[in-house]
C-alpha cells in the first residue's frame, strides 16, 4: 500500500512543476492533476475491498457445496 502513496507523491511533485512551467490554467497542468487524483482514487478503492473470509473463500472453489446454496423464498 505505500507503493501507491510513493507513486502519488512523485505525481503530485511533476503535477506542481508541470503548474509552474506552464501555467496554473494549462492543459498540461490539468492533466497532471488528473493523474494524481486517479492514483488517489485507486488507493481509496484498495482500502475499501475486503478480504474473503474462510466461507466466501471455500464457496467460490465449491459453489455446489449445501453450505453456499442461496434458496429463494
Amino acid at each position: 500500500m505505500s507503493d501507491i502513496h510513493d507513486q502519488i507523491q512523485k505525481e503530485r511533485e511533476q503535477a506542481r512543476m508541470a503548474c509552474d512551467s506552464s501555467g496554473a490554467n494549462s492543459e498540461e497542468c490539468a492533466a497532471a492533476w488528473d493523474a494524481v487524483e486517479e492514483l488517489q482514487a485507486e488507493a481509496a478503492h484498495q482500502r475499501d475491498v475486503k478480504p474473503k473470509n474462510s466461507l466466501e473463500q471455500y464457496c467460490d472453489a465449491n459453489p455446489e457445496a449445501a453450505e453456499c446454496r442461496v434458496y429463494d423464498d
